[in-house]
């Protein structure tokens, strides 16, 4: 049943009848973890909250919880949200005694059914009323079934959780081999519960389905009901030593009960650790390490393969009477019919050797047999030379393996020690206006033109500010977010930025007032322009600010071209050129400012600040008019 590999068909089975006893549930939150992984919130009544934890192609259970949901939802799990979210679950089933189980949602007047398989490598899909596939976490197309959209699901079949006494003695009589493997691929039982039916019904699990009496048969049978009803009562699931069980095994050791299986199944399964491997992901590994955690990974894979090349040996000579014969039958046909007609005889045939194939390779005259794992069997080959086939795997496998052990233990060549690559500064939401921060580290915003100055005001002007302005028509409307000290820098920029510098001054006056004095309401008979506003009551003056402004690059936190009052600059910059009004138009002198500090940069930081110390970037600091360049440092 339940094991490492995942849960079987008799454990949904189990699973199913839990959350029919549940019903009504409706569908709450959805998460995915990753691209296996997802979890629902499941709203009963009375305000019952069920977690369910998926992993497609292992298990799905309830759990205690599920893990932190993840800060940026996938596309997939939008989507399950958006059609399934608040819907209510009608029904669960499961698809005979498959790795399937199918919850019909109902929501909007209309029913969806949420597909979960945990087969092979598992999916999750959503269906239509009429099982036709909608979207699917996993879009595949087999030889016999394609998961797309607008294809059918196949839902009908024999149910094998439910059969009658004659389809199960003709199930049994046509598998033709021993009674254990007979149960546990007719029956889809699998290998442990299979020896359980045949030790129920007191019979070997060697003996011949050939030979099996109406006596036999009968036992056998009141065995498979047992086992069947007691998946579905799901009153004593238990942990031994050797899985997780809907109910306890004969000559179970060990076994722990629990109150329900999921309540098992969530303590068998312990929920992945989602943070860890969150952490995992920022960890930041040396080139060297990378390539050996590689190495490593890649010597466990070459062992695996080398243990099933050698095991798939094993299998061929341990059944070779049968392979024999299925070669000479197919070698036979294959010189009278196409491949195309000896794979629809195969598909019809209830010959032993038809049986044993699970798929077939026209392509290279072979096929893919079920001898306990799938091992491909070559028509042009003998027995042997089959055998031969995996023998040179094995080969090929270990010369690899040990390749990669002796890459692995190979010692890392010398690597020079590189400088730290400066990082650029994450723009902040100020950053389109005009900005500065104080020597005392209070944030000053000014406006570019009358549209950021309106802006301002009305977006991010609040009660613990203040409004300066320059004393004279035309400038930027300047904010400081707090109680600084250093007014005379606020003061510096307000002139810098306005009319005085294009005037050509050397200072001007700036005023300043509290927010409730600003005002777009004029006098009676007066009109108030984009950007400008009435300021009433006592104003605060700051008399003959000196008109300069300084350009430099800061590297902290990160890399940037900052700019405003000379103090304020200098006290953060690396390097800085001081500008007051002249003669040269903006644009020369943002292209002056950008040679003068390259010619400061060192080689270390000279790629990342070059791409970051453009005309475009100084520009944004230098007041409008014409200006002239005082001083560098």
């Amino acid at each position: 049943m339940a094991t490492d590999k995942g849960m079987s068909g008799l454990d949904l089975t189990a699973l199913t009848a839990e959350l029919q006893s549940l019903l009504p549930l409706w569908v709450g939150k959805i998460y995915q973890y990753d691209n296996t992984k997802f979890g629902f919130r499941f709203n009963g009544e009375d305000k019952a909250r069920h977690l369910f934890f998926i992993e497609i192609g292992r298990r799905a259970h309830r759990v205690p919880a599920l893990p932190p949901a993840p800060k940026n939802p996938s596309g997939y799990s939008m989507y399950l949200r958006k059609f399934l979210d608040g819907g209510k679950i009608l029904s669960v089933t499961q698809k005979s005694i498959e790795r399937v189980i199918i919850l019909e949602i109902g929501k909007g007047g209309g029913r969806l059914n949420l597909i979960i398989e945990l087969f092979d490598e598992g999916n999750l899909i959503v269906t239509d009323e009429q099982f036709v596939i909608q979207n699917a976490l996993k879009k595949r197309r087999f030889r016999e079934r394609e998961i797309v959209s607008g294809e059918r699901y196949e839902i009908e079949g024999v149910d094998l959780a439910d059969l009658a006494r004659e389809a199960f003695e003709e199930i049994l009589r046509s598998q033709e081999k021993d009674l254990v493997r007979a149960v546990a691929v007719g029956l889809m039982f699998g290998g442990v519960m299979a020896e359980e039916l045949c030790l129920r019904a007191g019979v070997e699990k060697a003996f011949p389905t050939q030979y099996l009496t109406d006596e036999i048969l009968l036992r056998l049978y009141d065995a498979y009901r047992s086992i069947i009803l007691e998946a579905r009562s799901t009153t004593h699931p238990v942990i031994d030593k050797g899985g997780c069980w809907p109910f306890p095994l004969a000559g179970s050791e060990g076994a722990v009960l629990y109150p329900t299986f999921s309540d098992a199944l969530a303590a068998y399964y312990p929920l992945p650790k989602m943070e860890e491997k969150e952490e995992a992901k920022r960890e930041v590994l040396s080139r060297e390490e990378r390539i050996r955690r590689q190495q490593e990974g890649a010597i466990l894979k070459f062992e695996e393969k080398i243990r099933d090349s050698e095991r798939a040996a094993e299998l061929i000579y341990e059944n070779y009477p049968d392979i024999q014969q299925l070669i000479d039958i197919l070698k036979a046909a294959s010189e009278k019919l196409s491949w195309q007609d000896i794979e629809k005889l195969i598909k019809n045939a209830n010959h032993p050797a038809a049986k044993m194939i699970v798929s077939v390779n026209p392509a290279d005259a072979s096929v893919v047999v079920d001898l306990g794992m799938k091992v491909t069997i070559s028509v042009q080959k003998s027995v042997e030379g089959n055998v031969g086939v995996y023998y040179d795997q094995m080969k090929k496998f270990r010369s690899k393996r040990e390749g990669a052990i002796r890459a692995m233990n190979r010692p890392p060549p010398k690597q020079k020690d590189r400088a730290a690559v400066p990082k650029r500064q994450k723009p902040k939401w100020y950053h389109r206006f005009r900005w500065f921060e104080t020597s005392d580290g209070v944030l000053v915003i000014g406006g570019r033109d009358a549209d950021q100055n309106e802006e301002l005001v009305k977006k991010y002007m609040e009660g613990g500010d203040t409004f300066v302005h320059a004393d004279v028509h035309g400038g930027s409307v300047v904010i400081v977010k707090g109680k600084t000290e250093r007014m005379d820098e606020v003061a510096q920029f307000a002139a810098s930025y306005s009319n005085f510098w294009k005037g050509g001054y050397g200072s001007g006056d700036v005023y300043a007032a509290a927010p409730g004095q600003v005002s777009k309401t004029p006098e009676s008979g007066e009109f108030v322009a984009r950007g400008a506003f009435v300021i009433r009551g006592e104003r605060t003056y700051y008399r003959n600010a000196p008109l300069a402004v300084a350009v430099g690059v800061v590297t902290e936190p990160g890399v940037a071209v900052i700019g405003g009052p000379v103090t304020a600059i200098e006290k953060k910059a690396k390097h800085m050129v001081r500008i007051a009004p002249g003669t040269f138009e903006p644009n020369d002198i943002a292209k002056k400012v950008v040679r003068m500090l390259r010619d400061h940069l060192p080689a270390t930081d000279a790629k990342v600040l070059r791409s970051i110390l453009s005309t475009e970037a100084v520009a944004a600091f230098i007041p409008a008019g014409g200006s002239d360049i005082i001083e560098e440092s």
